[in-house]
């Protein structure tokens, strides 16, 4: 769908307009001047008086049907910014109004098109507004419809009683190790992940950055008396590496970080069952490490062949009744919605089997294209589901889950997926992952160790992000750790130190 935008000549509306019009349309393109071959014309006009308000006229270029909608906002003793961010949500509005009117098609999460949803929940009743004012404020400002609100409002209440005290950690630190190796690469995959057999001789190297990082940040949080939250080793799969290896990184985090024994949660992402054997589960025995994931994704074996996934739906379960034996208490597994050559009966099975294990918390994935991944670039090899059958299957996880004990209490979206839909964590009460709830509602510093590992670091004062990135391959990385890990030293200094002063 081509669609030229007339009346407006702030640039910096093209971007939302374009977001907005993806949720609507698969190929699409929008701009602000003239374009040659326009299927649809959105003639804004703008009225600014104490209120900003926003008419839109869309005209089908083809039909000369057209379609008329109206947003006003409060305008007056306002900054620029927020007049900006007014007129712009105005515009959303009236757009995302004409396109819902022309297509059917109701966006449950409006114009919305943020990673982390259930923040402006959170900040919203921080500031002091009633349950019922702050549900008003995201219909009215954002067109998120009452079914999305109550999901919402269940996961803030969730994980607050998770983490009672998650206004307050951030004089703490979470950390995330990444170890960027995989079996093989899942088609659908952006995270840094190299096949292992085919970059065996950059392992060891790599591992040595990785146990310098520890060394060094565990020795400043140490000398600096900075408590840690949470620790979650992911990648990748940290479970490719050998049982020696891994014994030797728990280790160095026992003999370098501070106060490991207090440390709220200890997670070991072993997502590929393939990873998985009796040696390295008494590894994490040793080290009193009993949160795990084993991901089966689907119970289909064609689907696990389809996205290269080289192990089978029984090699699944029989990690999972192996990991159980050995004392593993807090098992995750995910699910993933609208996998290729998957509808609503592939996905019923795969609950139907989930339900014979009965993990501790099940993270419910939408399928999402991502721009780098093998599946994207691709398109045309992976067939799957509409939005209508992929919005019955994400029914289908929420009333399973309801169900059987499970409660959501975690969520996030991306760009480019199936439905426009969410990815959401349910757990039994208790269960809940704090290292997920900590990174979403960014309450505190997450320091990134390893290759590929991103930090995001908050100002224990006014809140303010700065993202740090380690290198994505393992070559870059080996050669330039010593000067990251510095660079992320300098940064937490600026951060707790200067604040103590």
């Amino acid at each position: 769908m081509r669609i030229e935008i007339r009346g407006l000549q702030d640039e910096r509306f093209q971007r939302p307009l374009q977001l907005i019009t993806n949720l609507f349309y698969e190929e699409s393109k929008v701009k602000l001047t003239t374009l040659n071959d326009a299927e649809m014309l959105a003639t804004f006009t703008i009225e600014e008086k104490d209120t900003v308000k926003v008419t839109l006229q869309l005209l089908d270029v083809e039909t000369n049907e057209t379609w008329t909608s109206c947003s006003e906002r409060i305008y007056v003793q306002l900054s620029e910014k927020e007049k900006y961010k007014q007129l712009k949500n105005a515009i959303s509005h009236a757009y995302l109004t004409a396109l819902q009117e022309r297509t059917g098609i109701i966006q449950k999460w409006g114009f919305l098109t943020g990673i982390r949803p259930t923040k402006l929940l959170h900040k919203a009743l921080r500031d002091g507004k009633s349950k019922e004012e702050a549900h008003e404020m995201l219909h009215e400002q954002y067109r998120i419809t009452d079914e999305k609100i109550d999901l919402m409002q269940q996961i803030v209440e969730r994980q607050l009683k998770a983490i009672p005290d998650l206004y307050d950690l951030k004089n703490e630190v979470s950390i995330y190790i990444g170890i960027p190796f995989c079996p093989t690469k899942c088609a659908y995959c952006t995270f840094p992940a190299y096949a292992i057999r085919a970059n065996k001789g950059s392992v060891s190297t790599f591992l040595a950055g990785l146990h310098y990082e520890i060394e060094a940040i565990g020795n400043f949080l140490k000398e600096n008396n900075i408590a840690i939250t949470t620790v979650y080793f992911g990648g990748g799969t940290p479970t490719s590496i050998t049982a020696e290896e891994m014994d030797a990184l728990y280790s160095d985090m026992y003999k370098y970080f501070p106060d490991v024994e207090n440390i709220r949660e200890i997670t070991v992402e072993a997502g590929r069952p393939d990873t998985i054997t009796p040696e390295k589960l008494a590894v994490l025995n040793k080290w009193n490490i009993d949160r795990i994931s084993i991901n089966p994704q689907s119970y289909t074996d064609e689907t696990l062949k389809a996205i290269g996934r080289h192990h089978s739906v029984q090699e699944t379960i029989d990690k999972f009744h192996l990991a159980r034996s050995m004392n593993m208490n807090n098992i995750n597994m995910d699910l993933i919605i609208g996998l290729p050559g998957e509808g609503t009966e592939e996905f019923q099975h795969s609950l139907d089997e989930t339900k014979k294990l009965m993990p501790e918390s099940l993270t419910v994935h939408t399928l999402s294209f991502k721009r780098a991944s093998e599946m994207t670039q691709n398109k045309q090899k992976y067939k799957v589901a509409d939005r209508t059958e992929v919005e019955k299957m994400m029914h289908l996880a929420e009333d399973w889950t309801a169900a059987n004990g499970y409660v959501p209490y975690y969520l996030y979206r991306q760009q480019n997926i199936l439905g426009n839909l969410e990815n959401v964590g349910y757990s039994f009460a208790g269960q809940e992952s704090l290292y997920n709830i900590m990174i979403m509602e960014e309450q505190q510093s997450i320091i990134g160790i390893g290759c590929g590992a991103a930090s995001k670091f908050v100002h224990p004062e006014t809140g303010i992000i700065t993202r740090f990135a380690n290198p994505k391959d393992p070559k870059s990385y080996n050669d330039t750790y010593e000067q990251y890990t510095q660079e992320k030293i300098d940064i937490l200094k600026e951060l707790f130190l200067k604040s103590q002063s």
